[in-house]
């Protein structure tokens, strides 16, 4: 079995860069990859917009090819993607509801524009033997109103194409990465693998804690409030799913033909990671040093603060919100980076800088090497806000190297 991946939702690429180890781009704008896993083809796509910033970075560091494809996904015909074994995307958090077609009672209709549908579709025609995603750690909990329900329907749709299938909360920084990102990974081995085989032979405990793929390089010393069912297969279909399910799924479980194993995993810690280790040793941008009235609006951001408000149906209350550090801790990981990194905001990062001892927030190549991207990855000719966000939207590259080793070693043992 070949080591080829399809990448969607490529964004800057992310996955490649953990998958191949790149620390390095050399004298021309390309990535120096060690060639673990051959990337036969990627999508990015940003609709609404002529501009494609994120797709332009990544023809810049991989190359241009007709294999990177800046097209709606759901226009793309899924037998003109290559053959794969390894499928990878991080898709966002979208609603997952489902429902009956108008044609009849046989056709069933997920949300339009809801992008899993569309790794349901590709992996549905490729028959992909493996698929590892990843999201925001609150896709365990939605929607709101009924618990759960986004992510049964997401297992119940993988496990009806015949998916075994792993989850785990990983908080990058528990295991010595340099931010405190805490993102859902899940990922799925088709009924044709020995690696299916093996896993659905075991007791699903022991594989969250002792011989699953997160196990692995992500140790875990416990495993408490374990939760074992099976009404997931007692629904009828994804309509049914959509419509009555819910549950409490814990940070880590398995899912093979409709039960459900989940608990909470808790980490063996790794030696924490320092934010000084990666702070460039020279600031050549004088914008990001901050002016006194600067500071100030940082400090009421950043403190605790208890204000009054008036609901819309006219009830007062009081919004409260605790205090944060400031300037940030140089001893611990940074925090989650978010997409408004960089902007006057209460979740901005600002340091005090080791050399001239003012404060000033990180710059983009600081916030690369938060992610695990060599420095410089999006100086590919998007603005500086640019680059902020899309480090905000990117994942943490060496927790993808990690998995990738592992999924390395799977495919081998194929």
């Amino acid at each position: 079995m070949d080591k080829t991946v399809v990448e969607l939702f490529a964004g800057v690429g992310g996955f490649r860069v953990g998958f191949n180890h790149i620390t390095k781009i050399d004298q021309d704008g390309r990535a120096i990859e060690n060639p673990n896993f051959d990337f036969v083809w990627a999508n990015q796509w940003e609709p609404s917009t002529s501009i494609q910033p994120a797709f332009q970075c990544y023809q810049k560091r991989f190359g241009e090819s007709t294999s990177h494809v800046n097209k709606d996904i759901a226009k793309v015909d899924a037998k003109d993607i290559p053959n794969h074994t390894v499928l990878v995307g991080g898709f966002p958090c979208q609603d997952y509801s489902v429902a009956r077609s108008l044609s009849g009672e046989k056709g069933i209709q997920g949300k339009k524009g809801v992008l899993f549908w569309e790794i349901i579709r590709i992996i549905k025609e490729k028959q992909t033997p493996f698929i590892l995603l990843e999201n925001v750690d609150r896709l365990l909990k939605s929607p709101s109103k009924q618990r759960g329900r986004d992510f049964g329907i997401m297992l119940r749709a993988l496990g009806d194409l015949g998916y075994l299938v792993q989850w785990r909360i990983i908080n990058a920084a528990d295991y010595g990465h340099p931010q405190r990102r805490r993102r859902v990974f899940i990922f799925a081995a088709k009924n044709n693998t020995k690696y299916f085989s093996k896993i659905s032979s075991l007791n699903p405990r022991d594989v969250i804690t002792q011989f699953g793929i997160f196990s692995n390089r992500f140790q875990v010393n416990t495993l408490s409030h374990v939760v074992e069912s099976d009404f997931l297969s007692t629904y009828t279909d994804l309509v049914t799913v959509s419509d009555k399910f819910h549950f409490s799924f814990e940070n880590a479980g398995v899912y093979l033909d409709g039960k459900i194993t989940t608990g909470k995993a808790n980490p063996i810690l790794s030696q924490q990671f320092q934010l000084q280790s990666i702070l460039d040793e020279k600031i050549d941008d004088d914008t990001l040093y901050l002016k006194d009235s600067q500071i100030k609006k940082f400090e009421y951001l950043k403190g605790a603060k208890k204000v009054p408000r008036t609901s819309l149906n006219g009830m007062q209350y009081f919004y409260s919100e605790g205090g944060m550090a400031f300037p940030d801790d140089l001893t611990s990981p940074a925090r989650t980076m978010l997409t408004s990194e960089g902007t006057i905001n209460r979740s901005t990062h600002v340091v005090q800088d080791p050399i001239s001892k003012q404060l000033r927030k990180l710059s983009p190549n600081e916030c690369e090497k938060i992610n695990e991207f060599p420095a410089g990855w999006t100086n590919s000719g998007m603005s500086k806000n640019k680059r902020y966000f899309m480090m905000g939207n990117a994942l943490v590259c060496g927790v993808v190297r990690k998995l990738g080793d592992t999924i390395s070693e799977v495919i081998t043992s194929e």
